[in-house]
């Protein structure tokens, strides 16, 4: 039997910030047909808000260092305004949207990260995805919206890279329909030149990435999401595209490819 295709879009960067565009993705998201979800980052918006706050963000390798005062800003931005206000553009869309956390109904389960060379602080990595919850959602017609919150099944809130959680719910779904995932942000993919927006790179397998970053192409913040991409890839997603907002209407062939 032939599995169901899903989709998993994870947006961020720019597109977050920028009601036009936001706007835009958001009614091409609701015309998608068959069961999708979306996962949403928002690190810039927690970034001016931590600011505002008088709180100095930290960054270390594209992953935000997230002390007890940030766990509370980021759950605040992300599970709460963002979140909330996805959610509700897209019920005015037509899409029966519900959004959620890891914490919501166990749907995801992460631990504290473990200090190796670096603490992160309270960053959450993931140990398993509640598939089946998931799954009822799907089956009566619900979109699920998964901020970039987690928890430890402990009481403790977990910050965890949105991009991670998009990879996750992914793998995690992958026994029951064909995943794609898909990383929608500002750009039409990814870029030989970054000073040049149409030298995308089409395709990159893991001998291609390794290349890349040994020329510093791939570096900072992308490292992470590149990660994500090849270990979706391992286990069981079919399909991983990066772009830009046109990615999920398929009017452009400008976008990269990952395979192993």
């Amino acid at each position: 039997m032939t599995k169901q295709t899903l989709q998993i879009i994870k947006i961020g960067g720019n597109v977050i910030n920028n009601e036009e565009a936001l706007f835009s993705f958001l009614k091409d998201f609701s015309e998608l047909k068959g069961p999708k979800i979306l996962v949403h980052g928002g690190g810039k918006k927690a970034t001016e808000v931590s600011s505002a706050m008088g709180l100095q963000p930290k960054m270390i390798n594209g992953r935000r260092v997230t002390d007890e005062a940030t766990v509370e800003v980021v759950t605040m931005v992300y599970a709460g305004l963002l979140n909330k206000k996805i959610t509700a553009k897209l019920q005015g869309f037509g899409c029966n949207a519900m959004g959620l956390s890891g914490t919501d109904a166990n749907c995801i389960l992460a631990h504290k990260r473990i200090v190796k060379d670096i603490d992160y602080g309270f960053a959450g990595d993931v140990d398993a995805v509640n598939s089946e919850i998931i799954n009822v959602l799907l089956q009566n017609n619900v979109t699920p919206v998964f901020c970039a919150i987690t928890h430890d099944k402990k009481g403790q809130l977990l910050n965890t890279n949105a991009d991670t959680i998009a990879s996750e719910v992914s793998i995690g779904m992958s026994s029951m329909y064909n995943t794609e995932l898909n990383f929608v942000f500002e750009l039409k993919g990814v870029l030989e030149n970054i000073e040049d927006k149409d030298s995308v790179i089409k395709e990159i397998n893991s001998e291609k990435y390794e290349e890349l970053v040994a020329r510093g192409i791939i570096a900072d913040g992308m490292l992470p999401k590149m990660h994500n991409c090849f270990n979706s890839l391992k286990k069981g997603v079919s399909k991983v595209k990066i772009g830009d907002a046109s990615l999920i209407k398929n009017s452009t062939k400008l976008y990269t490819t990952l395979t192993i």
